[in-house]
């Protein structure tokens, strides 16, 4: 045959007779891949890289392995702890609120700090404007109203120091410990939407009525530390049974010490992280008073 691009099949009987074979029906021809072959080959001694071989690349082929590598000063690093959408949020706080599972199976191994962030600020803003009420309120006709700002950067320092270095101490206990599930990031997001029971008890925190206060922070308290118990316990009971009891009284005392704070610092006028002493009002404008050892007139 003088076409390469064909093979030639010929039945041949058991005692290699020929005689009688009909082409028509024994010869058959089919299309050859012989050239498709040597066009793979590509190249002298059919070597040749991966691609011409007709092999699969590596799978490490076409990746740099510098792609996926994060650095600490890098944005990257921090945008994968808030790469979430609004629905995923607004479902885990409404787990926070109801929780009905474990909240760390509703994470499904995805912790964000982005709903976390935003909750701390949104009580902070809430407890400042709570306690500026409550002052406007309690000096009312005794002079002008200032606005005390220091009452903002108490609120910061308490929620967002509470909500960032608890975690990380519980964290560096849990290891110390010997538990090995433990998770920096789910303990910042675990804490982070446990402050979600506080933005309703801060928006009452103006109020003047005294036990009314402290029912909502009791009420407050028990909610999310009964939040923090009922997904921390598997954790801490990973540890001793001695350390996990140590473990839950530390949960709970700090986590107290946190609604006792907040109810004493913003729930209350004269807060002692405001600007003076409690019941001090400023002068009444262009009210000039006399100096301390000017001797009384009585006429």
């Amino acid at each position: 045959m003088s076409n390469a691009g064909y093979d030639a099949v010929v039945d041949v009987d058991d005692e290699g007779d020929l005689g009688h074979t009909d082409l028509q029906e024994d010869l058959e021809f089919h299309n050859s891949n012989f050239n498709e072959t040597q066009s793979r080959k590509g190249g002298p001694g059919g070597g040749g890289n991966n691609g011409g071989s007709g092999l699969p690349p590596p799978a490490t082929a076409g990746s740099g392995s510098g792609s996926s590598k994060r650095y600490l000063w890098t944005l990257s690093f921090y945008s994968q702890f808030f790469d979430v959408d609004t629905s995923s949020v607004l479902a885990r706080c409404w787990a926070a609120l109801y929780p009905r599972a474990n909240f760390l199976d509703v994470l499904e191994g995805n912790p964000d700090l982005y709903g976390p962030f935003w909750i701390a600020t949104t009580v902070v803003l809430i407890l400042f404007l709570g306690g500026t009420i409550s002052q406007y309120l309690a000096s009312e006709g005794k002079g002008p109203f200032a606005y005390d700002f220091k009452l903002l950067s108490g609120a910061a320092g308490l929620i967002y120091g509470y909500t960032l270095v608890i975690p990380v101490v519980l964290f560096g206990a849990l290891r110390y410990f010997g538990s090995e599930s433990a998770n920096l990031l789910e303990c910042w997001a675990l804490y982070g939407y446990a402050n979600l029971i506080w933005v309703p008890v801060a928006l009452i925190s103006w109020s003047p009525i005294t036990i009314l206060n402290w029912v909502f922070v009791g009420v407050g308290f028990g909610l999310s530390v009964a939040f923090l118990l009922r997904n921390l316990y598997p954790v801490l009971s990973a540890t001793d049974r001695q350390t996990s009891k140590i473990l839950l009284i530390l949960v709970i005392a700090l986590h107290a010490g946190l609604a006792l704070a907040i109810k004493i610092l913003f729930f209350a006028a004269g807060s002692p992280v405001s600007g003076g002493p409690e019941g001090d009002t400023p002068p009444a404008a262009g009210g000039d008073q006399p100096p301390a050892d000017t001797p009384p007139r009585f006429f």
